[in-house]
């Protein structure tokens, strides 16, 4: 093997001018992506005016830097092809200064391997040599390797700014037909500013992300108010395009671990680094973080096998069939074949979710959640592929949803003050029942911050969280699996239906006056309501009625147990002295809730059923 002292490769370094006098009119001319770009190269490329400088073409998975900067328009010497239509290849794209080659990043590799997308010239940027000779890509692999072994000149550009980063990064210094050295500092990407919209969005996706799950990341507002959610869960992993400064603050946090991946076990593995100079430096030399190519980070099936992958993006709008308008132009941006790698290696994924996340409005007052979204561009049409969409109000399941069920869940994630409008504009298209219920003065009022997660025994876990409107379904597949007595005990008379006109009364709540909480097991986006627990407030004194049921398979369980608790939790917050039950006498598992609880309550015994009497001073909430 060759070896190279610290300085030994310097003799070998040459003037940008010998690297241009190569390049013939023509030529197609592969540079790295982003903040990997070769700064040096295409600054002395566009300031350049000799001959052989015409009609070239620059190819780039990723644009946001010199080459497709407004300064660059000037130059008429080469045009830019690209993958990506976001950040300033937008525009230029729009402007016809640049030209976008629609494609799933994981078949670019192919494209570039066969010579449908060719190669002649390699120039990338690369960390200095290390003593064996060998130097780092540093922050994007990218679709490097395929294109250097089509190029006829490669062209290393070294850059002690560079870090050193671990994975397929390192290219032997005899690989390079010509070496120059730049000064200019690599394209630093700043942390994305998050208001409290955003922190909401992030707080309520966390809400979806399980312990030892893999996760991918991105850039923008989305991404930074995620990590700081996520520092409290356990073995994440990642398998991401991108890492970031937010994502170095998860991994740092002790988050990641990478202990449960199937790939690249006890790493996160990427393709490019965004950020500060402090990310950067995090990166030189970490062995946490694999760098690896687009055909390996965008795999479907590489992704795929990692168990419980969550792909996670931002989405511009969203209509009620669970149709996606993406962000495009400048700032953060995602094309569909970017998407579905992402969503196909979710799809494969045992126990994946496919996320969309949004503000309900945008910057200017206006819904993100609309009817229609035809008229937008840039969209993810496969409704079929979305698992949940997420607002600041919490969050709708889709997968496996009727489209009236989706258009009811994500009225309930729109804004408030949109959601009547929303309601009678899915009437009027026969989307919803025409009798359909929404009461306009629970939208500011839903009791959001209810949450909670317990293990019973056997290790059920049972989440739980107030009802919403859109649980109507749901409770209604609850109600029929109730044996009679169950009925019998809940109701105390024989009910046998639970028709849409009485159940969307029963989900449909007042939350001013009634709070109920349901309890729910399975995976997040195919979860079923196995309980549910209410109380409601007397108009004349600080009293409430509360009433429970559980699935009969899951009764002993002690679920209602809890549920009790939670209410006398809810009920004290809300300001209420105790609480009163009717229980027939028949039904003794009810009356050991109440015994079993801690609260110390007076019976009445009247016409075959209990009148119970539940103040709360002197309870005992342990």
């Amino acid at each position: 093997m060759e070896t190279a002292s610290d300085q030994s490769w310097r003799k070998r370094l040459v003037e940008p001018e010998k690297v241009l006098k190569q390049i013939k009119p023509g030529m197609s001319i592969f540079v790295s992506t982003g903040p990997a770009e070769p700064r040096g190269f295409i600054k002395n490329l566009m300031a350049a005016n000799t001959p052989n400088l015409q009609d070239l073409e620059l190819i780039q998975l990723f644009s946001f830097g010199e080459a497709v900067s407004p300064r660059s328009a000037k130059y008429q010497k080469f045009r830019l092809k690209t993958f990506f239509s976001g950040w300033l290849a937008n525009e230029a794209i729009t402007e016809g200064r640049v030209d976008l080659i629609p494609s799933r990043f994981s078949q670019i590799p192919d494209l570039i391997n066969s010579g449908q997308v060719p190669i002649d010239v390699v120039v990338v940027q690369v960390a200095p040599p290390n003593p064996a000779g060998y130097c780092s890509l540093g922050m994007a692999v990218d679709a490097a390797r395929q294109a250097m072994e089509k190029a006829s000149l490669i062209v290393g550009e070294v850059n002690e700014k560079i870090p050193l980063t671990y994975g397929d990064t390192f290219v032997h210094i005899s690989d390079f037909h010509l070496l120059t050295e730049s000064k200019e500092p690599p394209i630093y990407f700043q942390r994305w500013p998050v208001d409290e919209v955003y922190d909401r969005v992030a707080a309520n996706v966390a809400s979806v992300v399980e312990d030892r799950s893999c996760i991918g990341f991105s850039a923008g507002p989305l991404y930074d108010a995620l990590a700081r959610h996520l520092i409290r869960k356990r073995h994440l992993g990642v398998h991401s395009p991108f890492v970031t400064d937010a994502l170095m603050d998860l991994i740092r946090s002790g988050a990641v671990t990478n202990r449960h991946k199937e790939n690249w076990r006890g790493k996160s593995v990427v393709s490019y680094a965004l950020g500060t100079p402090e990310l950067l430096s995090w990166l030189d030399r970490n062995p946490l973080v694999e760098f690896q190519g687009v055909d390996k980070v965008f795999e479907p099936q590489q992704i795929g096998r990692n168990r419980r992958y969550l792909a996670i993006m931002p989405a511009r709008k969203v209509d009620l069939s669970g149709r996606i308008a993406l962000h495009f132009g400048k700032g953060v941006a995602a094309e569909p074949g970017e998407i579905m790698d992402f969503f196909a290696g979710a799809m494969l994924s045992e126990g994946g979710i496919r996320i969309f996340a949004l503000p309900s409005r945008n910057r200017t007052g206006q819904a993100n959640i609309r009817l229609d979204i035809k008229d937008y561009p840039n969209q993810f049409s496969l409704r079929e592929s979305v698992d949940m969409i997420v607002t600041e109000y919490g969050v709708a399941v889709l997968k496996g949803r009727t489209l009236r069920e989706r258009a009811l869940a994500l009225i309930d994630v729109a804004h408030p003050e949109d959601r009547p409008g929303l309601i009678q504009e899915a009437k009027e298209k026969k989307v919803l029942y025409q009798d359909q219920i929404y009461l306009s003065e629970c939208g500011y009022s839903y009791p959001s911050g209810i949450g909670a997660r317990q293990t019973f025994k056997n290790g059920l876990e049972v989440r739980f969280r107030a009802i919403k409107p859109s649980d109507e379904d749901d409770m209604r597949r609850l109600f029929y699996r109730f044996s009679d007595q169950s009925v019998y005990f809940r109701y105390f008379t024989p009910v046998k239906t639970m028709p849409h006109t009485k159940m969307q009364e029963y989900v449909n709540v007042d939350c001013n006056r009634i709070l109920s909480i349901v309890g729910l097991i399975g995976d997040p986006s195919e979860e079923r309501i196995i309980a549910e627990a209410r109380f409601g407030k007397y108009p004349d004194k600080p009293y409430a009625d509360i009433a429970f049921f559980v699935d009969d398979q899951f009764q002993g369980y002690g679920i209602a147990t809890y549920l009790y608790k939670m209410l006398v939790q809810e009920g004290r917050k809300r300001g209420l002295k105790g609480f009163t039950a009717d229980v027939l006498a028949s039904n003794k598992a009810m009356m050991k809730v109440f015994e079993k609880a801690g609260f110390p309550f007076h019976a009445k015994m009247g016409q075959g059923q209990f009148e119970l009497t539940i103040p709360f001073e002197g309870g005992d909430e342990s």
